[in-house]
């Protein structure tokens, strides 16, 4: 059973490996199993490619492994059998903290620190704790905490908060036959910068460069109305937000869209229902308002097209009045129409309020 290493002519003779049923079994179930490393599965194929006869050379050939990388595996497994496949203890200092001291530390990361900060450095934990930065740091990266990170989270305390998800995103994912779901918004306060100097062209191995400092040149406020069916987009710029201005635009909107039902959605701005907002609506049957909860206006749709524009032009603009602003807008809104695809929502209600209702559960939760 046991394999030897024996020459022929001077040459070296790898050691023959037998296996019994129980070690040819137990190698090929290794290999079958998910969780195998990469290493393990190598050493089972060498020995099961030995033992069918291949030789050395053959058996790097096919596993792509160096010579001496087989040869070692034949040798130990003829050494100490399935044992010899096994990776070796590890050198290295012993662990010098045990899982009580984690857990203190651990602790003490949850707490706030007594110096009036709002959350602990490495340097100061440790200090704090006795124990090295090195190993603050490890154990926050086992554990997977950044207590120099954030993230922002809101949810909504509307108390029509089920109907108004599955009435948006029932108008989102069955929109009622032969009507036409706008969602409408306003970007306010667009500003008209001026860099201080001209912007620098993108270069080879160079980004295009821009001034941090910059020239105000007064403000527009945009608004929207994206049609989900196509991704189409109406907009009008403004010099204010009020509810004069909303008006004005839905009278655009009534005159872009003629006869056909109209089912605006909506966020909850005062100016979107205001009294005359209100007469205008009892005024205009064929349109219907959908409001999106209280500190969801991100249901609205429209959002997704304003982050799409400030990236695409606003950001990077240069302008030097706003009527130059203006109209770098009117004109990306054409260009974009003429390349828009429908805006589809791939959530039901059923996910939104599940998400919703966890996020409320586990805001209060304290460590």
């Amino acid at each position: 059973m046991e394999g030897t290493i024996g020459t022929v002519a001077g040459v070296a003779r790898a050691a023959a490996i037998e296996l019994s049923e129980e070690e040819d079994r137990e190698l090929r179930a290794l290999l079958r199993r998910p969780s195998v490393s990469q290493q393990q599965a190598l050493r089972a194929r060498i020995v099961l490619r030995a033992a069918e006869g291949a030789t050395n050379t053959q058996i790097a050939a096919e596993a792509g492994v160096s010579l001496p990388t087989v040869g070692l595996w034949r040798r130990s497994f003829c050494e100490r059998r399935l044992d010899g496949l096994a990776d070796a203890p590890r050198s290295g200092r012993p662990r010098t903290i045990d899982d009580d001291e984690v857990q203190r530390v651990l602790a003490k990361t949850l707490e706030k620190p007594p110096d009036g900060s709002t959350h602990w450095s490495v340097r100061r934990l440790a200090a704090a704790t006795g124990v090295s930065s090195t190993t603050v740091h490890r154990i926050w990266r086992d554990h997977k905490l950044k207590p120099h990170q954030i993230r922002s989270f809101k949810f909504s305390k509307d108390p029509q908060l089920t109907e108004k998800i599955v009435d948006v995103v029932g108008l989102y994912m069955a929109p009622p036959k032969g009507a036409l779901v706008l969602c409408v918004d306003e970007k306010t306060q667009i500003q008209a910068l001026d860099r201080t100097q001209p912007t620098l062209p993108m270069k080879a191995g160079k980004a295009a460069r821009m001034t941090h400092d910059y020239k105000r040149n007064g403000t527009t406020s945009l608004y929207a109305a994206l049609e989900i069916a196509t991704g189409e987009v109406t907009g009008a710029c403004y010099p204010q937000h009020r509810h004069q201005e909303f008006l004005a635009f839905l009278n655009q909107l009534v005159r872009a869209y003629p006869r056909r039902p109209l089912h605006v959605v909506l966020d909850n701005s005062s100016t979107h229902s205001t009294p005359e907002v209100t007469r205008w609506l009892a005024r205009h049957k064929r349109v219907h308002f959908h409001f999106t909860p209280t500190s969801a206006s991100w249901m609205n749709m429209v959002e997704i097209w304003f982050s799409i524009l400030t990236k695409q032009q606003v950001r990077r603009g240069v302008y030097h009045d706003v009527p130059e602003l203006i109209a770098a807008i009117e004109t990306f809104i054409v260009g974009y129409n003429e390349r828009a695809q429908p805006f589809v929502w791939t959530k039901t209600a059923e996910d939104v309020l599940a998400k919703a209702t966890k996020q409320q559960a586990t805001s209060g939760t304290l460590h």
